[in-house]
């Protein structure tokens, strides 16, 4: 499973903060939404050769003490049900305050494994001040200024140590699908209707968190492992919670998939958190198929699935080249075709393309169009391989990489698109020094 470090604590005391300073914010994937309801934040940092998952737990409801007090416990708890690692921030200016005990209350009865984080230790006076903490019952409190960064590496050097670096979820060697998307749009019922078709031939595979059931699917010259986040809807009656706790799911069915399937709903079309989920997905470099599920509550005119595609397109540009299929799970329509195109993006993913191909196809292309030139120096590509990964990574090699600019390397991104079968897949490529 993916490993989630999950940031805590009450308001104001920098726990936004030190989310950016351990995702590095201008690569964050951030979704804030203003008014009562509280920011989220969540993105991918690394450590040591360890990548994670991090969730700022954001700010509250600003209310009453009461509803305060029923807020924080409702975040910090579905930190606790998710995450591998917890981080729990305070003030060293403030010291502890009564806001500050209602979560320490809460973690020591969890048994993740929690790091207490003094924050704002910005001189040597504050240092010393950061031993109150120790009246907690948390253990020692890690000095950091998120900040300015300082004392952050010693604290994931113990965060990473507290992840599990073998971390799995299954040893078949048969893809891994993930139905994804926000509460209400259609989860539970296509997983349904896709199980029933011959429930049968369906095995349950434990799920490693309470309410998450991982199913094979063999049948129809079908096999694979559906990641099912539909349980999410068991959590709380509350939108916003379910809203969170969907994306601390989706976060980890991302990570432990070969494919996602995003379901959006037909009537709402692409909204602001299946944006931010698909990102997720391309960050993680996964395959992603997008489906519109309700197709039939949809008014049909003569090119509506066409003007449909576009603006879905639109909305995810650059990266447009995503298969998007038209489902109904009330009346079946298309269940199978998603699964069929999920397979085929999976065999895109996976593709290896041999050397001599990549370099008699693309090398013609880069001569016919080179690199404009920068500062008088010519950028010369000579060689084109594929890297071992897990998702499709190439090198071009040349005589000045650091030259070769955002825009070329996209020109060769959609010209590889059109070479070779690479869609619903996000690829990379890198130059490097020939």
């Amino acid at each position: 499973m993916a490993n989630i470090v999950a940031i805590v604590g009450r308001p104001n005391v920098g726990k936004s903060t030190l989310f950016n300073r351990l995702t590095d914010s201008r690569k964050a994937i951030v979704d804030s939404e203003s008014g009562v309801t509280r920011d989220r934040h969540y993105g991918k940092s690394e450590w040591n050769g360890m990548e994670f998952s991090v969730i700022d737990t954001g700010g509250y409801v600003k209310g009453s003490d009461d509803l305060f007090e029923g807020e924080i416990r409702k975040q910090v708890q579905l930190a606790i049900d998710e995450a591998n690692v917890i981080l729990f921030v305070l003030d060293v200016a403030d010291g502890i305050v009564d806001d500050d005990k209602v979560v320490a209350n809460i973690l020591r009865k969890c048994k993740k494994k929690v790091f207490l984080v003094s924050n704002k230790v910005d001189n040597f006076v504050r240092q010393g001040l950061s031993g109150e903490f120790y009246a907690l019952g948390l253990g020692e409190p890690y000095n950091v200024s998120a900040i300015s960064g300082s004392g952050t590496g010693e604290l994931l050097d113990e965060v990473v140590k507290a992840l599990d670096a073998d971390i799995k979820i299954d040893e078949l060697d048969i893809p891994k699908f993930a139905i994804v998307g926000r509460p209400n749009v259609g989860k539970s019922s296509l997983i349904n209707t896709l199980l029933g078709i011959e429930r049968n031939i369906v095995t349950p595979i434990a799920g490693t968190t309470r309410d998450s059931i991982n199913t094979r699917y063999n049948s129809f010259g079908h096999d694979f492992l559906l990641i099912d986040t539909a349980g999410i809807r068991k959590k709380s009656k509350v939108e916003e919670d379910l809203e969170f706790y969907s994306v601390m799911r989706s976060i980890r069915a991302i990570e432990d998939c070969d494919v996602i399937l995003l379901l959006i709903d037909a009537t709402l079309g692409l909204e602001a958190q299946d944006i931010n989920i698909f990102h997720l997905a391309e960050k993680n470099r996964k395959g992603i198929v997008i489906v519109v599920n309700k197709w039939d509550l949809v008014e049909k005119t003569t090119n509506s699935t066409k003007e449909y595609e576009e603006k879905i397109r639109e909305k995810l540009a650059p990266f447009r080249d995503v298969p998007i299929v038209f489902t109904s799970a009330l009346t079946k329509q298309r269940v199978l075709k998603a699964i069929e195109v999920a397979e085929k993006v999976n065999v895109n993913r996976v593709q290896s393309i041999k050397t001599r191909a990549l370099n008699d196809i693309m090398l013609p292309i880069v001569e016919n169009q080179p690199p404009a030139a920068i500062k008088g120096k010519h950028v010369k590509i000579k060689f084109i391989t594929q890297l071992p990964t897990h998702a499709p990574t190439f090198a071009f090699y040349c005589n000045l990489p650091q030259y070769v600019t955002e825009s070329y390397i996209r020109f060769l991104e959609n010209r590889m698109r059109e070479e070779f079968d690479f869609t619903g897949v996000p690829i990379q490529i890198f130059m490097r020094k020939k």
